[in-house]
């Protein structure tokens, strides 16, 4: 069983009860189990059109048996049973469910790239991974996410 960690983000609609349902709904469609989730925390929007709401961010571990181009089509699907539009890039959403890390797999091709290519610069999802896997590894940089999570906050540049 592969441990996957997922970014989980909304700042339409009802966005702790669009993350809340779209981690039911990974259950429910066999994904995986959910065994730990972080607080959500609030965040300023990064990038993206001005005049967004502020995002509702956390992070989920998921075991699943599923190969991550499966577990990234699964998010999807939930991304769009919650009622995910498709906008510009960085633009407000719904839902967004970002794969961040699937055990200690290293993959850039255009589908999709593990680890997720900016985590290690963005607070927004540090904070809440850092609460759930504090000691996991990143298999590039080769630091603890706390490690990481304190390079950023002391203004360090990530690896």
């Amino acid at each position: 069983m592969a441990k996957a960690y997922i970014g989980l983000g909304a700042n339409l609609g009802n966005r702790e009860g669009n993350i809340r349902g779209a981690l039911a709904m990974l259950v429910d469609l066999e994904v995986g189990r959910v065994p730990r989730v972080s607080r959500l925390v609030e965040f300023e929007p990064v990038g993206g059109p001005p005049g967004q709401p502020k995002y509702l961010n956390g992070a989920a571990l998921v075991e699943t048996e599923l190969s991550p181009f499966d577990l990234l089509e699964a998010l999807k699907i939930v991304e769009s049973e919650v009622g995910r539009i498709e906008r510009e890039r960085w633009a407000a959403r719904e839902i967004d469910l970002d794969i961040l890390l699937y055990d200690d797999l290293v993959l850039d091709i255009p589908l999709l790239v593990i680890p997720h290519p900016r985590m290690c610069e963005r607070e927004f999802v540090l904070r809440p991974l850092s609460e759930i896997a504090p000691d996991v590894v990143h298999p590039v940089a080769g630091k603890t996410i706390r490690e990481i999570y304190a390079d950023l906050r002391a203004g360090r540049r990530p690896t």
